[in-house]
């Protein structure tokens, strides 16, 4: 049934987009992406369980995990996904009963295959090396294949839109010949990336009423890369054109600068256009599930990442933090919790006493704007910050800063002393440090050896303070990250050190500063395990 361009078909039924998720596949093609097997069923499982409609697995017969991702998921299928598995039209000149990417695919089990083939006379001349019939024939055949053996297929149009601006006929007759053997779908690819939303709108439609005039008409999906950082747009502009599903992948993953991201996709679909994707609930999940995937595939969720990073509802300028506490709408275009996230005051440099105030709130403390020593707190922010303290990602630290500064706090320690020691034996570094530690008037002296000076002082400090802090058996150190602030100096530059603590699924994040790299790596210790013992750790998101 034909779509207008809003939320609803012309009937005034509401209307549904459907959600293909190809992380494991494309995504996994991204560079610094790699999955192991059990990350990739574990992936396929927690999509499953947020409503997506379909899930590819990978590519079968081309590598031992995703054999064993389809070896799994046919003997444990997920509940409510298709599975799909992705694969390419028989060889030019082959038969699809000998071609041995088809046969993995039948193989695999998958309820759905994905089945890619070219739709652009360039591509079937220059890199297929065929005639535009025979591409046509590989499509038919390969197509007609799959459901003759009881499969859903999905056809996947690649460069259809390199290929319509220059055979436009041929590239709609390709899609046409995919329906006509039976695709359910047809998914329209800007497999460069190069294409801008006007051709892709021009391009779905075209397809959508060349579809239309089959009895059934397939379906039309659209499938975006981001080289010009237009994925998302272009995706929303196919569904604008009447393409009634989406490819993408969680986090935008995906070869070159990757796929459609997803979670924006979909954000947009249904807080922005007012249409149904995924079920109702799921969209609560997806900073979740931002930061589970990247979690899995090891790489950090970008500050910024639209919709779900740290920084998506962050505020740092005085001018915008003092509008948001008196409306949170002031500099948010939507509620930060319809996508699961939270809003963030930072402060810095650029702070105001707004700044200062709302993370008091967050901490739990009281402090007045009109006081003066408010006041002082923001002078002394920006001194801070221009000897090279930073505390927009160091949450735990400015907490602590604040609480030294609260009438009648006593330090639960002090370091009266330190050494650490790097030396050479033979062919092994080693690395030594001794701390005197005092607490309650005694005083601890102890003694640690780590695989490096801030690894041994981290050693000797836990066994100065364990005994007396029990808390702090649990914390692990996650990450250490070292900026240099004025690299003209040399050697001597000052050197600002950010370090990553847990304990359990509890994160949080200290800086210290200083032109000794040691000094500043102890400042930051000492704070996430003061933090720590306070026993205020609230997840980082």
């Amino acid at each position: 049934m034909p779509k207008s361009s809003t939320g609803s078909d012309t009937t005034g039924a509401a209307r549904r987009i459907v959600i293909y998720d190809t992380t494991l596949r494309d995504g996994a093609q991204g560079p610094a992406v790699s999955f192991s097997a059990s990350d990739k069923v574990r992936i396929a499982r927690t999509l499953d369980g947020l409503g997506f409609d379909y899930v590819e697995g990978g590519f079968p017969g081309s590598n031992p995990k995703d054999e064993e991702l389809f070896a799994e998921l046919a003997k444990h299928p997920l509940k409510r996904a298709r599975l799909a598995a992705f694969g390419a039209t028989r060889r030019a000149g082959g038969t699809c009963a000998d071609d041995a990417n088809l046969t993995a695919l039948a193989r695999s089990e998958a309820p759905a295959w994905t089945l890619v083939g070219k739709s652009d006379t360039w591509q079937v001349s220059t890199v297929l090396q065929t005639t535009p019939n025979e591409n046509l024939a590989m499509v038919r055949e390969s197509v007609a294949y799959g459901v003759s053996l009881g499969r859903e297929v999905i056809f996947d149009a690649e460069h259809f839109f390199d290929g319509f601006a220059r055979d436009a006929e041929y590239a709609i007759e390709v899609c046409l010949d995919a329906a006509r053997a039976g695709a359910k779908w047809v998914v329209l690819c800007d497999t460069n990336g190069g294409s801008l939303p006007a051709e892709i709108h021009e391009g779905v439609q075209a397809v959508k009423l060349a579809l239309s005039q089959l009895e059934p008409p397939a379906g039309v999906g659209i499938h975006c890369h981001n080289d010009c950082e237009l994925a998302v747009a272009n995706t929303l502009e196919g569904v604008m054109a009447g393409a009634d599903m989406v490819q993408g992948t969680i986090n935008g993953y995906g070869e070159r600068c990757g796929n459609a991201n997803l979670v924006s996709v979909v954000a947009n679909l249904v807080l922005k256009l007012g249409i149904d994707a995924l079920p109702k609930d799921a969209l609560a999940h997806a900073t979740d599930l931002s930061c589970t995937i990247a979690e899995i595939a090891n790489l950090e969720l970008p500050l910024q990442q639209p919709f779900v990073g740290y920084g998506a509802f962050a505020h740092k300028g005085g001018q915008h933090v003092a509008a948001v506490l008196k409306h949170s709408d002031a500099y948010q275009h939507i509620d930060p919790s319809l996508v699961g996230n939270q809003p963030h005051v930072l402060v810095s440099e650029l702070s105001g006493r707004g700044n200062i105030l709302a993370k008091a709130r967050e901490f739990g403390l009281a402090l007045e704007r009109d006081d003066p020593h408010t006041q002082w707190l923001v002078q002394h922010l920006k001194e801070l910050e221009h000897q090279g303290y930073s505390y927009e990602a160091a949450d735990a630290s400015f907490e602590m800063l604040l609480r030294r500064l609260e009438p009648g706090y006593e330090a639960p320690w002090k370091v009266a002393d330190f050494t650490t020691l790097v030396r050479k034996d033979g062919g092994s570094v080693h690395a030594e440090a001794t701390v005197k530690v005092e607490v309650d008037g005694a005083v601890y002296h102890t003694a640690a050896s780590g695989n490096g000076p801030v690894n041994a002082l981290d050693a000797a400090l836990r066994k100065a303070l364990s005994p007396k802090f029990p808390g702090l058996r649990g914390v692990s150190l996650h990450d250490y990250k070292v900026r240099i602030l004025d690299g003209g100096a040399g050697t001597a530059a000052t050197t600002r050190v950010l370090i990553d603590s847990g304990k359990g699924p509890k994160r949080w994040t200290t800086v210290g500063c200083s032109s000794n790299i040691i000094e500043a790596s102890l400042a930051a210790l000492l704070d996430s395990f003061e933090y720590a013992h306070r026993s205020r750790t609230p997840a980082k998101p």
